[in-house]
């Protein structure tokens, strides 16, 4: 089992081509050929998270938050914290990993853990990403339809939500007239020629159209292959923003703050007033969500939770929905116990392998209690 078997199957589940462009996730330092010993989990990578990894004889840590956002210009070690880390996992053969805005757009990611952790039920993406994907249309003679449809599916096309090998079949006719140039695999060259054929059309994520029409190309019998390709405006289900349930029982205001604040063990979490009466539906972004406050406020949510609130923003929200700043660390450190829920099932024939949770915290802030 090496660093790519892992990191294949979490970019199967967040894939880096979701991430926000500006964002830097993947391999940071390190081999994704290595020889995975164990793995640690942790929200930074920090001195300290990286000498424990070394001493948990962990060679792949995975991190939500990367270590590079900007372009190292040198490496010394006296004076930089960071420089400090790639020394260390050099040193000790460490693999570094980092899923980031990736995992805040993936269902299961930052913001369903979190939803989760409060125990909503019906959990569903608050707004959805749009704009990446594709509709396929491919034109097959019968007798090669399942191969076609097969090599298409293994590359990842015709998912929709849950369900896989989805996809639309019409029969109908084909015809093609094939010059001395051609060695058409049906019929003979110069001679008008009609076919029964089949319409397959599948949906495809804009990122994995070129090989799903690699694919389809080398299975399909034809020497010229007749196929659409059409972008798409449709929300994708698979992948959104923020998340949106609700409680199994109304609660009030005072109710749903003491139980946001033992669910999520805070004991110092911001909120500003929102509509009077109870409280069912919750929306939910883990780190910084505010530009998502107007999708909650638009969907009836009653409550909105998520991190990094100005002041003028909880002034904004008065009177329309009750909402809480819980914490940026507070609300996104729930992601590492899905991860390793995943990891483990994943790795579950390879009993030597461990998958350790960084003991301690990387959160920068400390409340001040007098």
């Amino acid at each position: 089992m090496t660093c790519n078997n892992v990191i294949k199957y979490l970019e199967d589940w967040a894939p880096k081509d979701i991430a926000w462009d500006k964002d830097n996730v993947g391999l940071q330092i390190g081999s994704t050929g290595r020889k995975i010993k164990n793995v640690m989990l942790s929200i930074d990578v920090t001195e300290n998270v990286v000498r424990q990894a070394a001493i948990k004889n962990c060679s792949l840590i995975i991190t939500h938050h990367p270590l590079f956002f900007k372009p190292l210009k040198n490496i010394n070690i006296e004076y930089d914290s960071t420089s400090r880390i790639v020394e260390i996992l050099i040193k000790n053969n460490i693999t570094l990993y980092s899923a980031h805005t990736n995992l805040d757009y993936t269902k299961d990611g930052v913001s369903f853990s979190l939803a989760k952790k409060l125990k909503l039920q019906n959990i569903d993406f608050l707004y959805n990403l749009n704009e990446n994907q594709f509709k396929l249309i491919v034109f097959v003679p019968v007798r090669s339809i399942e191969k076609v449809a097969n090599a298409i599916h293994k590359a990842g096309g015709g998912v929709i939500g849950d369900y896989t090998n989805c996809s639309f079949r019409i029969n109908g006719s084909g015809t093609f007239k094939g010059s001395n140039a051609t060695k058409p695999v049906i019929g003979e060259r110069n001679k008008l020629e009609s076919v029964e054929e089949i319409r397959f059309e599948v949906l495809v994520d804009s990122w994995k159209i070129n090989d799903v029409i690699k694919m389809m190309r080398a299975a399909h019998p034809y020497e010229e292959v007749a196929y659409d390709i059409y972008p798409l405006k449709n929300d994708n289900v698979r992948y959104g923003i923020g998340a949106i349930g609700e409680l199994r029982n109304s609660m009030t205001k005072k109710e749903f703050l003491k139980y946001v604040s033992h669910n999520l063990k805070l004991k110092n979490f911001r909120f500003s007033n929102g509509r009077s009466g109870k409280i069912k539906k919750v929306a939910v972004c883990g780190g910084a969500g505010m530009e998502l406050l107007p999708k909650a406020i638009g969907t009836g949510a009653d409550v909105f939770i998520t991190a990094d609130i100005k002041y003028h923003s909880f002034q904004d929200a008065m009177g329309k929905i009750l909402l809480i700043d819980a914490g940026h660390y507070e609300t996104e450190i729930w992601l590492l116990d899905e991860i390793e829920e995943k990891l483990n099932r994943f790795l579950s024939k390879e009993s030597k392998i461990k998958v350790y949770k960084y003991k301690g915290s990387t959160n920068p802030v400390i409340f001040y209690n007098n």
